[in-house]
């Protein structure tokens, strides 16, 4: 799609309540009945019938025989490695995670901005037993990831109202989220300490173009191993492959303060 032309063109009422029905399977972390669809969407319930109908029909959506219950069908998956197929960026990083990865012993990971964060792209996993397991598709947690703190010091987004808690480490104090925007900002790498999943550590830099954020490169280990230490000397490398990657005129790969 070309910039600008969901402006200029007028909108189907059909396909925006389709897609409204997959946004609500995706967001939801068990499968739905379509009633509950119904009453998340605001869908009149005999037009989410018809519309959970046809998008089985084409396995965008699959339906739980024993319980009647929705899910996304494994057909988005086709349409996402055909989408991602297409992400130049990938192509262009590929070799910096490979990099990353054989230097550090870690997990290197791609994110790319994606509505209001970044998902995972592509990655090249640690050789080691015990490693940090990636996933392209998943999203970043603003406040309790190092990529989703890189891309709240990037783009100045809000950080939402609410930070849960998702360790005992997750920061969810607003004043302290803010103080550590700030240092990314100066640094221009950013940190998580068993914030997300306990024993899981994490550091991430972007990758910046002339228009702001192109993507989040990150490197994430286990804490025993990936350590404060080892996370600072990663950090260095890390800055410097981001910077290879960035547009000669931001001078370096650090945030726009």
């Amino acid at each position: 799609m070309t910039a600008g032309y969901g402006d200029r063109a007028r909108p189907v009422e059909t396909v925006q309540r389709a897609i409204a029905v997959l946004h609500e399977l995706a967001a939801s972390p068990v499968d739905l009945g379509h009633k509950e669809i119904a009453s998340r969407t605001g869908i009149n319930g005999s037009t989410v019938s018809r519309l959970l109908s046809t998008l089985v029909g084409d396995e965008l959506v699959s339906r739980d025989d024993a319980t009647g219950y929705f899910r996304l069908g494994p057909r988005l998956v086709e349409l996402g490695n055909a989408a991602l197929a297409r992400v130049d960026i990938r192509e262009l990083c590929r070799p910096h995670l490979e990099a990353l990865t054989a230097a550090t012993g870690e997990t290197a990971t791609l994110s790319v901005p994606y509505r209001e964060g970044t998902i995972t792209v592509d990655f090249v996993q640690s050789p080691s037993s015990v490693r940090s397991v990636a996933e392209v598709g998943r999203p970043s947690i603003a406040h309790a990831t190092a990529t989703g703190k890189v891309f709240l010091a990037c783009t100045g987004s809000a950080a939402p109202t609410v930070l849960a808690p998702y360790t005992d480490r997750t920061i969810t104090d607003h004043g302290e989220l803010e103080a550590q925007i700030r240092e990314i900002r100066r640094r221009g790498w950013a940190q998580a300490v068993g914030e997300r999943e306990l024993g899981l550590n994490a550091i991430a830099c972007p990758v910046l173009s002339p228009a702001g954020l192109r993507a989040i490169i990150g490197i994430q280990g286990p804490a025993q191993r990936f350590g404060p230490k080892a996370m600072r000397s990663a950090a260095s490398m890390l800055r410097d492959h981001c910077l290879a990657m960035s547009h000669p005129s931001t001078g370096a790969a650090t945030a726009h303060g």
